[in-house]
């Protein structure tokens, strides 16, 4: 009986590997022009905006000051 099953497996794997697609997938398509800009780089250059903002506001009403 082992004999049995043991040749009905490899049958069906056989049948499994044979019965695979052979052809690849399509390749990925090429990424748009441009540079890639993430999240991380936008929240950055806003974070030094405001920052820039804010010093240059404690710049200047130091200087007025003076």
């Amino acid at each position: 009986m082992n004999k049995i099953i043991t040749i009905l497996v490899v049958l069906f794997s056989i049948q499994g590997v044979l019965a695979a697609d052979p052809t690849p997938p399509p390749p990925t398509p090429p990424p748009p022009p441009g540079l890639p800009i993430d999240g991380g780089l936008v929240v950055l250059f806003f974070l030094a905006l405001v920052s820039g903002y804010y010093l240059s506001k404690k710049y200047i009403s130091t200087k007025k000051g003076s």
